[in-house]
């Protein structure tokens, strides 16, 4: 198996310049991507099954991986949903499928985006990770449009080996993450 165009670049191409920003002494402090979490939230699922296996089918397309169903943690009446009730479903990305998702995304997917302006840079948790929503699957070109059942977003949780939010939004940034300009 070939490597990633991604992990190519972050080797060639981040690691020193991450190093130069930073002042890194070893090329083994400088933060890298450890994990890609896809989630999928459908609360419809609970009065009709079929559209949480549609969910699950467009996922494993999109990422090449079988996700897992997420069953509600607990009763919530208004929503007619039980402890235990499958209300969604998740895939957990690592090593190769993640940087080959993350070079799909970021040079096919999000540019398909109506309207779009750049990711919000206020996204990032105090550990260094990045987290973002996206409003429709249909973005990704492994979808059919035409076997589409519901439109449902999903939410997208990068995380990296950073210690603060500058060095994690500095390693996405050189990833080639479209972030918006600040103002």
């Amino acid at each position: 198996m070939t490597t990633p165009r991604l992990l190519e670049k972050y080797r060639s191409e981040i690691v020193p310049e991450m190093m130069k920003i930073f002042g890194y002494k070893n090329k083994m402090q400088v933060p890298k991507l450890e994990k890609i979490v896809l989630n999928v939230g459908m609360g419809e699922a609970a009065q009709d099954i079929k559209f949480l296996e549609s969910a699950q089918s467009e996922l494993a397309m999109i990422t090449g991986q079988k996700p897992v169903v997420t069953k509600a943690k607990k009763a919530i009446a208004n929503f007619k949903i039980r402890r235990g009730l499958p209300i969604g479903c998740k895939v957990t990305l690592r090593r190769m499928r993640m940087y080959e998702f993350l070079d799909r995304m970021i040079s096919v997917a999000i540019p398909r985006i109506r309207d779009f302006r750049g990711l919000k840079t206020e996204s990032f948790d105090e550990g260094g990770n990045y987290s973002f929503g996206l409003n429709e699957q249909l973005i990704f070109p492994e979808v059919d449009v035409d076997k589409v059942t519901k439109v449902h977003g999903m939410d997208i949780t990068i995380a990296t080996t950073a210690k603060n939010d500058k060095e994690a939004f500095e390693l996405l940034r050189l990833f080639g993450m479209p972030f918006t300009k600040k103002q």
